[in-house]
């Protein structure tokens, strides 16, 4: 005997969705805005540290856009050959995002340490005034996005972008006033390394978490021994086997299992497994293949083999 249950979540656009979607537009007008200004300081105060930051700030709104287009795709309805709808799509911008920081942190800090070899000489006035306007452009955009990083990788990883950025300017800043009081030049390079080993740091995570969604591994929050108990807590389970769990997106994650049933186990056994997975790990969708008590368990492969 099987029998499947399944609940899906919503493939049509969330009220979550439509509120990232603002948060993240208006970060992206502040962000492209502002690194038009650091691009213009860069070049009238010689400063690698802002244009490193410059350089940043263009990986965020990029960052952003790629973020708004995985939103909207991940709002399509599933097709005959999507059949899980396009939540994906998030998983692969943020992806996308945490590889084009690791580059950019490569390129500043190959030139950063061309600057060390060579100085060159850097307005700390004009440094300082950008630095700091960029500093507060981007706890703006911390502001906006901090509200969404805890439901979605995509955003999350565009929140990072974002506050990676913020930890740059602060370097720039202290950069500044490190050239205009003490006309030390080497600081702009190695304020710039330190912007870059930030970059690295943040988009780590992302990546880590991004490959660990799409080689469709158990979820972080998610332990597979505490879903095998509560499944086999449910009245009714003598038996639990072929248990997977993965994430189809960003707060969608999926189980399926095999169950054998105790005789007389009642017609909403998988009612009740499904509440219990439900309410104890926050899964919707579930496909539980029941088996009765006389069907012996699957054969094992030999650990030897």
């Amino acid at each position: 005997m099987s029998t499947e249950m399944n609940l899906h979540r919503s493939h049509h656009h969330r009220p979550a969705d439509t509120l990232n979607r603002r948060r993240l537009l208006a970060t992206l007008g502040l962000t492209l805005a502002y690194m038009m200004a650091e691009v213009v300081g860069a070049w009238l105060s010689n400063s690698l540290a802002l244009l490193a930051d410059a350089g940043h700030m263009l990986s965020d709104a990029g960052a952003l856009g790629l973020s708004l287009f995985a939103i909207w795709m991940a709002g399509r309805p599933p097709s005959p050959r999507h059949t899980f709808g396009f939540f994906r799509t998030e998983i692969l911008a943020a992806l996308a995002n945490g590889a084009v920081l690791l580059a950019l942190a490569g390129l500043i800090l190959r030139e950063a340490i061309a600057r060390i070899a060579t100085p060159a000489p850097v307005r700390g006035d004009v440094l300082l005034v950008i630095a700091a306007g960029g500093l507060l452009v981007n706890l703006v955009g911390i502001l906006i996005l901090r509200g969404g990083r805890h439901d979605s990788l995509n955003l999350r990883s565009a929140f990072l972008h974002v506050a990676s950025d913020a930890l740059g300017s602060v370097q720039a800043l202290l950069a500044g006033l490190a050239i205009e009081l003490y006309g030390w030049r080497w600081v702009d390079p190695v304020a710039s390394m330190v912007i870059a080993v930030l970059i690295v740091v943040s988009a780590w995570g992302v990546l880590r978490e991004s490959v660990s969604v799409l080689m469709e591994g158990v979820p972080a929050h998610l332990d597979v021994d505490r879903l095998r108990d509560a499944m086999l807590g449910v009245e009714g389970v003598v038996g639990v086997h072929d248990l997977h769990v993965w994430s189809i997106g960003s707060g969608f994650d999926a189980l399926s299992a095999h169950v054998r049933a105790a005789p007389g186990a009642g017609k909403d056994l998988l009612w009740r497994i499904h509440e219990r997975l439900h309410h104890d790990f926050g899964i919707r969708h579930t496909t539980i293949q029941v088996e009765p008590p006389s069907q012996p368990e699957p054969l094992r492969p030999s650990a030897g083999l």
